[in-house]
């Protein structure tokens, strides 16, 4: 018991020092050169967004960067999507609708959407965006500077989320506490190894070169969490990448509901620990019930230092993802039990070897 009690003890101060790290280096974006401006392509897949895509298109047009084509996915929307998107193309030539003939064998409907949107697409740079993102000020602009100051291959940024129900304060959280107490993000741009990769699909920039030498979603077309797979696969061909934390310029709601936020989560949670399900286990206990040993068997000094460790570590990644702080605390228990529902959730899809994901069975 005194061996767990500290090596859970040693680990929670590891976690300390992790966040720590990521709220000094928070690597702001940089002004972009006035004699700099490259074609951007604003790929964007799209399946039954009608509540989100005009708020996107319009948050485009409005963007400081202005050099752009902005390129539609329809993918096979049963609403009111491609219509949206038609209104825009006839008084903004720089929009243009691509709709879905189907989806081929082998392909996951994200991944071939961003495949079939990059062979269209023309410009210097290629930036996915999922239709749910908000974007303001001068977010492309600092971006492209970010890719040109570090020569990289592709930047990826975790937006601000956006949570307007108890069921989302209660599951979209656990991403950030797991992503910032595990790996310092400036790491994924300083160290080469794979292990240190990390990206979201909600917003990737691509050098476009890049991408179609290395053809990311069509070798990753059957991933379910290709957005670290991509990363991963660009660091293990050297290609320079970096990964970075919102601020009020890129925001998104990623759920509405507490079982879309499970069913989401549950696909790519185990991803979040190199894919080995083990660690995510003993990830949710050390920080759910790690608390049992250390009470029990450490000194009192210890043990307020454990505790004020955990508070400090939820105050911290509250404040690097612009996340209200008092709802974090109040619902640090509650949030940890449901982590153990995403995990168990990612279980049983293994077993199901299948799950629903937009109208579609993803295997």
């Amino acid at each position: 018991m005194i061996i767990a009690a500290w090596i859970i003890f040693i680990f929670t101060a590891i976690q300390l020092g992790v966040v720590l790290l990521n709220a000094i280096f928070r690597q702001p974006l940089p002004p972009c050169p006035n004699d700099f401006n490259p074609l951007v392509s604003i790929l964007i897949p799209a399946r039954n967004e009608e509540q989100n895509i005009a708020r996107l298109l319009t948050d485009i047009q409005q963007q400081e960067w202005q050099n752009i084509e902005v390129l539609v996915f329809n993918d096979q929307s049963t609403d009111k999507t491609s219509e949206i998107v038609e209104s825009y193309a006839k008084t903004d030539q720089r929009f243009q609708l691509l709709n879905s003939d189907g989806l081929p064998e082998g392909w996951l409907g994200k991944n071939y959407g961003c495949y079939q949107l990059a062979q269209k697409a023309k410009g210097n740079y290629f930036l996915f965006l999922d239709a749910d993102v908000q974007i303001s000020g001068a977010i492309i602009a600092g971006t492209i500077a970010k890719v040109q100051q570090h020569q990289l291959g592709l930047l990826s940024i975790f937006p601000k989320q956006n949570m307007h129900s108890w069921g989302e304060y209660l599951t979209v959280p656990n991403m950030n506490f797991i992503l910032l107490s595990l790996l310092p993000l400036v790491f994924v741009r300083l160290l080469p190894f794979s292990s240190m990769a990390a990206a979201n699909g909600q917003f990737m920039l691509f050098d476009a070169k890049t991408y179609r030498d290395k053809q990311p979603h069509h070798t990753f077309r059957n991933n379910k969490v290709e957005d670290i797979a991509i990363a991963q696969y660009f660091k293990q061909n050297g290609i320079q990448i970096a990964c970075l934390t919102g601020n009020a310029s890129i925001s998104c709601r990623m759920y509405n509901s507490f079982s879309d936020a499970v069913n989401g989560f549950s696909k790519n949670v185990i991803m979040f620990f190199g894919n080995s399900a083990l660690l995510a286990v003993l990830f949710w206990l050390i920080t759910t019930l790690g608390f049992i040993p250390v009470l029990i068997a450490l000194p009192k000094v210890f043990v307020s230092s454990y505790l004020l460790m955990l508070v400090t570590i939820r105050i911290l990644i509250s404040v690097i993802s612009h996340q209200n702080l008092l709802k974090n605390l109040l619902l640090a228990i509650p949030q940890q039990v449901v982590m153990g529902i995403f995990i168990i959730k990612a279980f049983l899809n293994k077993s199901k070897k299948a799950y629903q994901w937009k109208g579609r069975t993803i295997s």
